[in-house]
């Protein structure tokens, strides 16, 4: 519904508990943010009136409270002391499809498999192509299948030797979550785009997207998986307190790049993600943004009897626009922070009212302007990121109902102007405001009417970024630069190849 990009998927894993399908439950009700359309759970455990391993799975279109609204699909149907869950967004042309909910189960000659995925597979044409020409009938239209048909292709002996020989043919970004009878695997690329955590609560392991799923069940953080670690967890592993690992070669010419935009927008400002916490980092975007355009440059029409006030979009700007305000009053730069967009929480991203027709009806059933507070100010608003830009204009709109004295808009991030292909959902190229407009500041801020528009340089995101998370890994910026830090096929068409 809003103009902001989309993460494709959250994950969660855990092995060896008694509640492993509830706490997987609460642990994608954490994750929710990172995908809203559809949710689903495998669990795993030994029948001994069959005398062998089971998968009960349960999934649905919905949130995450809808598709499991029933108690009883966790006394009845989700059986087990290991579970995997994942959330799911898609794109839009193939996301009614009910074969394309995850976890994906097999059956095949080594036991039972099931795999969540969160990411994009760069070489899932080519994969794909090969099977057809191999007779190979696929079930779903995600890349996610792929690597369930390189496993069970796979000539290798052994179930985990199988496995790796799966993973060393896949390119691109990618967290797993892979359930077996007896074992948890999770796997993070070799580049590490996408966030993945390591973490324990009563003496079992468990795998996350992103941490607040850990806090949410009471789970201690341990430690990230590293890019490229393929983590192994079973019976072993817990006896000695100490999964198993293995790693995967990045593809050659290639290095470590996790992605920014997990800190500036799509990661909850509560989590820790690439070893730091997420409301660190934005503020520090928001201090950096300071730096670079302190609010004394800004004003065309300063008021010496009304302090001017910084208010952000809610609620992923909001820490960033805590850093710029504090940074801007440590500068002397007299100004306030305050709260001059309300957010209707109640709205989902689903949300249709009756007769609703128009992009700025459904921005104003998610936002109100507090009038009193912007009326006769200087308005600085600080927000993470402009995609489109529609819904920006219409937010500015709103404002000036409210009669501020001005208003400049302000970005903590550079522009956006390139799709990403790594697992993220962008418009395509000339749906993106900066590259239609090419990256004119001037001609964007008329566009959404702002008196004056400024984006954070995509050198002060990256030093903000390092200052606050001084990683030895790098980071991806294409979005924001067009240089793709592993070969990625621009030819591929989202509606043969779903991303996921």
């Amino acid at each position: 519904m809003m103009d902001k990009p989309y993460d494709y998927c959250g994950i969660f894993g855990i092995y060896d508990h008694t509640d492993a399908a509830l706490l997987t439950y609460y642990g994608l009700h954490a994750l929710q943010h990172r995908g809203q359309e559809s949710a689903g759970i495998v669990s795993t455990y030994y029948d001994e009136k069959k005398g062998r391993y089971v998968m009960p799975m349960h999934k649905d279109f919905g949130l995450v409270l809808s598709v499991f609204d029933d108690a009883k699909i966790f006394k009845k149907e989700l059986k087990g002391r290991s579970a995997i869950g994942h959330n799911r967004y898609s794109t839009s042309g193939s996301s009614r499809n009910p074969a394309n909910i995850q976890p994906f189960r097999v059956h095949y000659r080594n036991g039972n498999l099931a795999i969540g995925h969160n990411g994009n597979l760069s070489n899932a044409r080519t994969l794909r192509e090969r099977f057809r020409h191999e007779g190979v009938l696929f079930q779903s239209t995600s890349d996610t299948e792929l690597i369930l048909h390189l496993i069970s292709h796979s000539r290798k002996e052994t179930q985990m030797e199988q496995i790796m020989d799966a993973l060393q043919q896949i390119e691109g970004a990618y967290c797993l979550v892979i359930l077996t009878d007896t074992k948890l695997i999770a796997v993070r690329d070799p580049n590490g785009f996408r966030p993945l955590a390591l973490g324990m609560i009563d003496g079992s392991y468990t795998v996350a997207s992103e941490t607040c799923a850990f806090d949410i069940i009471g789970a201690d953080y341990i430690r990230d998986v590293e890019p490229g670690e393929v983590i192994v967890i079973d019976r072993e592993a817990n006896a000695r307190k100490e999964p198993k690992s293995y790693y995967l070669e990045p593809q050659k010419g290639t290095s470590s790049s996790q992605c920014i935009f997990e800190y500036v927008y799509f990661s909850r400002p509560d989590s820790k993600i690439f070893g730091e916490m997420v409301d660190k980092i934005r503020r520090n975007l928001g201090k950096q943004l300071a730096k670079e355009h302190p609010i004394d440059k800004i004003l065309n029409h300063p008021d010496p009897d009304k302090k001017p006030i910084v208010i952000s979009v809610p609620d992923s700007s909001n820490t960033a626009a805590l850093g710029y305000a504090h940074e801007n009053q440590k500068a002397g730069n007299d100004c306030k922070y305050d709260i001059g967009l309300i957010r209707n929480h109640y709205v989902g991203r689903t949300f249709i009212s009756p007769g609703q027709k128009s992009r700025e009806q459904k921005v104003r059933t998610k936002f109100n302007t507090v009038k009193g507070v912007i009326e006769g100010r200087s308005v600085i608003i600080v927000d993470d990121s402009i995609v489109r830009g529609t819904t920006s204009r219409y937010l500015v709109d709103m404002i000036r109902e409210a009669n501020p004295l001005e208003i400049h808009f302000l970005v903590s991030s550079p522009p956006i102007t390139h799709p990403c292909f790594y697992g993220m959902d962008f418009p395509s190229p000339d749906e993106l405001i900066a590259n239609r407009f090419n990256r004119d500041v001037h001609a964007i801020a008329e566009e959404i009417g702002v008196d004056s528009l400024r984006y954070l340089s995509a050198e002060g995101l990256v030093t903000a970024v390092r200052e606050a998370n001084p990683s030895r890994h790098g980071y991806c910026t294409a979005c924001f630069t067009g240089n793709y830090p592993v070969p990625v096929d621009f030819g591929v068409q989202k509606e043969e190849n779903e991303i996921v």
